[in-house]
């Protein structure tokens, strides 16, 4: 039996911990990461050579090795001393990868083989780019990092140079796929910021595989303040300009005054989930009663392995469908 071939899109933290439960399956994954970060080491990396932001890349890749607690440890050591203060080994490795081959794509692959990772990891464009918002009373906002300081409703966001082509191997992986998932994280400024690659939306639509959108679990200050979960997928669908999410994964939305009061303190809440409504874009609704872990200090996570098996029975099943409808288009 093949493996199932699964592609995720996204950045931040969710994307590499999405990939770190799906790690242990049996299925072929290809995570496709958003190079439009400009923060911190990765901001410097990306000012001083000119290569696309490596910081997501670094985290994924370690999600998915074998060795990652080592790994993770080595690669998110930051340096204190002289030229490299401030800086993550892991964003040096990767930028010194790219001096020696001279292509930002071959060195996060050849990192990966290094590596011996359980999947594929690939930026959405071996350009250097910068992330802008325009926002809903006109103002445009230059650079990922800048945009949730506003803290004003994002109307869209874009990327510059808008004409970047995508990762040849990006597309192909796309139209392979048994399964897409989209998040979680940051919903413009990881998840959005990859479809922004126009040959990445293309291939997305074009793509005969069910697509997946995996819900925040809260609203996040500057970026989705007051956001549904039909807004957000809103936001996907109005950015690539045709409907395409097939199903969504909320969390529970309800949780004790003690969470709440703390992310109040942060001018965030539970991203509220009207399944009725998202039904009548065509969407099917999941979620699980133990799908979101509560931490001592009242911060709210998704479990990464009840999410990854969702995942996979979602990816099984539309498997078992397309085989089916296939064997029987044959007879």
């Amino acid at each position: 039996m093949r493996k199932i071939k699964l592609v995720l899109i996204g950045g931040g933290t969710g994307l590499s911990v999405l990939a770190r439960g799906l790690r242990d399956y049996q299925i072929d994954i290809t995570t496709i990461v958003t190079v439009a970060d400009d923060g911190g080491s990765t901001g410097k990396i990306r000012n001083e050579m000119d290569i696309p932001a490596p910081g997501d890349i670094r985290n994924v890749i370690s999600a998915l090795s074998e060795t990652e607690t080592t790994l993770n440890q080595l690669f998110q050591y930051r340096f204190k001393e002289n030229q490299v203060e401030g800086h993550a080994l892991g964003n040096l490795i990767i930028a010194a990868l790219t001096n020696i081959t001279d292509d930002f794509g071959h060195a996060v692959k050849l990192l990966s083989e290094i590596l011996n990772i359980k999947g594929r990891v690939i930026p959405s464009t071996n350009t250097s780019v910068r992330l802008n918002a325009v926002m809903d009373d006109g103002e445009v906002v230059y650079g990922e990092s800048e945009i949730p300081k506003k803290n004003k409703r994002i109307k869209r966001v874009f990327l510059e140079p808008e004409d970047v082509e995508p990762m040849e191997e990006a597309v192909r992986a796309l139209e392979d796929a048994d399964l897409i998932v989209l998040g979680p994280g940051s919903l413009y400024t990881s998840v959005i910021s990859n479809l922004c690659v126009k040959g990445i939306s293309k291939a997305l639509l074009q793509s005969e595989a069910p697509k997946l959108y995996v819900s925040n679990v809260m609203t996040q200050p500057g970026e989705t303040t007051g956001y549904t979960a039909e807004d957000h997928v809103n936001a996907i669908h109005e950015h690539i300009g045709e409907r395409c999410i097939d199903y969504a994964i909320c969390g529970p939305q309800t949780y004790n005054e003690e969470v709440l009061r703390r992310y109040r303190e942060e001018n965030a809440k539970p991203v509220h989930c009207d399944i009725q409504e998202m039904e009548k874009l065509g969407i099917k609704v999941m979620t699980h009663p133990d799908l979101i872990e509560i931490s001592t200090q009242n911060y709210v996570r998704h479990n990464y392995e009840i999410l990854a098996k969702m995942i996979y029975e979602i990816a099984i099943n539309e498997t078992e469908t397309i085989e089916f409808n296939r064997d029987e288009k044959t007879k």
